[in-house]
């Protein structure tokens, strides 16, 4: 066993590094987390980093480690822990995983859009992925059914595949730069009904709420309402640039003769493309609000309301609570 020592008082390794608050401190904190270098990090550093959290939460850390260290270490916590339950996440799951997935997803539809079986293939597999991703970052306290993930999975995709497939169809005699915008319409689309009915347990028996101290209050469906619709927006708000922009920069690189005689190289080009505004963009998103969200009392349940100002008095002004990624 390593030798170990108490650690000086004044370091919480679960304090943030940077000001949760602000957008600015958020966006530090998630370009730590979501750095696609992360997801080559073998799994028995990633439980060396998790033995090293706890012990330091247990005031016990091996003699001789730094700060630094043990920053890093609470960064590759957050990278591939859920922070509910504390369970490795699998990769494709991680936002870690954000940049390389998301590049060859978005490359790939942007660049084969214009018949119906490549843009049936492609939403298919987008979807299967956000399924994957919208299932590891769920409220972990709010437990889902295999036939719930299906029914998720299936609604979505088919959301995406008739909004996709519709608007294809209907703008064949649109300008092109319309049709390249077809796939992130329907990304959009799927977002707004894949997160909700993944994340229905939450909104039908609530999350678990507590006050600025961590101590459980209660569930709350409301908070879960508010939660989720934050995760809608960041996820729309994350592909957005890529699909507006870069369908504009393509049309304009198209234009040129070199780019003609090089087709093959477009679907590459597309994903590097994809790749920097992910880059940017998949902390920024999950920078968009504060992962440890907050509800004014005022606008919880009745019920609910009225039971903590019974236990509590005027004492809780907010509750708290993870929205989820």
């Amino acid at each position: 066993a390593q030798t170990q020592e108490k650690m000086t008082p004044a370091f919480d390794i679960d304090a943030p590094r940077w000001d949760q608050s602000t957008f600015l401190g958020r966006l530090r904190h998630f370009l730590a987390i979501t750095d696609p270098r992360l997801v080559l990090v073998p799994n028995a550093e990633l439980e060396r980093a998790k033995a090293l959290v706890q012990g330091c939460r247990a005031g016990l850390v091996p003699l001789g480690s730094s700060q630094e260290q043990l920053r890093y270490a609470k960064t590759l916590y957050d990278s591939a822990f859920h922070p509910d339950s504390g369970e490795r996440m699998n990769l494709l799951g991680r936002m870690s995983f954000q940049v390389p997935g998301g590049m060859a997803l978005t490359g790939c539809m942007l660049q084969f859009y214009r018949t119906v079986p490549a843009v049936v293939f492609w939403q298919w597999v987008n979807q299967s992925f956000n399924a994957v991703v919208n299932y590891t970052n769920r409220n972990a306290a709010s437990p889902i059914s295999l036939k719930q993930i299906a029914v998720a999975y299936v609604t979505a995709t088919g959301t995406a595949l008739a909004t996709a497939v519709g608007l294809n169809l209907y703008t064949k005699r649109a300008p092109p730069l319309v049709a390249r915008w077809v796939p992130f319409v329907a990304v959009a689309a799927a977002n707004c009904v894949n997160i909700p009915i993944m994340r229905q347990q939450e909104i039908i028996h609530g999350i678990t709420v507590t006050d600025g101290d961590g101590n459980e209050l209660g569930h709350s469906r409301r908070a879960a309402a508010k939660g989720i619709a934050q995760v809608v927006v960041s996820r729309i708000t994350m592909a957005a640039p890529g699909m507006i922009i870069l369908p504009i920069i393509m049309e304009r690189l198209e234009r040129f003769p070199f780019m003609k005689r090089i087709r093959v190289l477009h679907a590459p080009l597309q994903m590097l493309l994809s790749g920097g505004f992910l880059l940017f963009m998949v902390p920024a998103a999950c920078a968009l609000f504060p992962q440890r969200c907050s509800l004014a009392l005022a606008d919880l349940e009745p019920e609910l309301r009225t039971s903590i100002v019974a236990e509590r008095g005027d004492q809780v002004p907010y509750v708290y609570f993870n929205k989820g990624l």
